[in-house]
């Protein structure tokens, strides 16, 4: 009984209400699955993949609430989070996050051993990335390893490895989530000053607009080489379009640098996965009429 009365605490927790982190990891993932199958995917991987994400991201929101509690209750944007209110105690959190990644390692019984060892990989990035705003320059680098590692372990889970594609892929992503998580860090800019705090926004300064958009050029750019790589066809590069279009958006939303302007970038970003991974999808379904 006591533990139903805690559920939904719990279940603000893990952002159960904030589903875009969730999708934002999932885009990618889904994204490499369907290349790395040539656009004929398992059912039971892509439930694996799902459900893996989805239990993953909720471990790292518990666990990055245990680490940052005492940080959080400063900062405007984190002061109601549950754990810095006092509601969840730090040692909850990390037993609720341990809980989730038990699940999680369940899943693995499903894949190869080739992403079993990347999920292993995976999961000491995630577990150790709230550490990283401690004393990493730009810990949304760490980050962008961390929301990366999806890519590698749907080609691994596929092939059997990783080609150089599916790390291509990797390092492309990694431009993506540097781009929409130091939007993201700009609505804390100024309580983490104070706090001390290290993030892309502090360390990007008064080019930090600058940095993003190149960021979102990295990204796009090296999928353009992607597409190209796999010999995508027009629905590709239409999502691709998209997807620049959503992020030219994003630089009129950010270029004031007010607080909702940049966290509505950030959650935007949740359309430039989508549109990349339903392009990539009406990619291979033409391709299937074709043959």
């Amino acid at each position: 009984m006591i533990f139903a009365e805690r559920l939904p605490l719990y279940a603000s927790l893990v952002r159960l209400d904030k589903p875009v982190g969730t999708l934002l990891l999932l885009w990618p993932t889904l994204m490499a699955l369907w290349i790395a199958s040539d656009g004929v995917p398992g059912a039971l991987l892509l439930a694996v993949f799902a459900l893996g994400t989805f239990l993953m991201r909720s471990s790292g929101c518990a666990i990055n609430d245990a680490a940052d509690f005492r940080f959080d209750m400063y900062v405007k944007r984190t002061s109601d989070r549950v754990v810095a209110r006092g509601d969840v105690s730090p040692l909850e959190a990390v037993a609720v996050s341990a809980a989730l990644g038990a699940l999680a390692a369940l899943l693995l019984l499903f894949l190869n051993e080739a992403a079993m060892r990347l999920a292993l990989v995976a999961a000491a990035v995630a577990g150790t990335y709230p550490l990283a705003k401690r004393f990493f320059p730009i810990p949304q680098l760490y980050l962008g390893v961390a929301f990366s590692f999806g890519i590698p372990m749907a080609f691994a889970a596929v092939l059997g490895h990783v080609p150089p594609l599916g790390w291509l892929l990797f390092v492309a992503n990694m431009f993506w989530v540097v781009a929409y998580d130091t939007e993201y860090a700009m609505v804390d800019r100024d309580d983490d000053l104070k706090l001390r705090i290290r993030s892309s926004a502090i360390f990007f300064g008064r080019w930090d607009v600058a940095a993003i958009m190149g960021c979102y050029a990295g990204f796009f750019a090296l999928l353009l080489v992607v597409g190209q790589w796999m010999g995508a066809q027009w629905p590709f590069y239409v999502g691709w379009a998209v997807a620049v279009a959503c992020a030219l958006h994003h630089y009129w939303q950010i270029r004031d640098r007010t607080r909702d302007g940049c966290f509505a970038a950030f959650r935007h970003n949740n359309w430039v996965g989508l549109a990349l991974f339903a392009g990539t999808v009406a990619d291979y379904a033409l391709r299937g009429t074709q043959t």
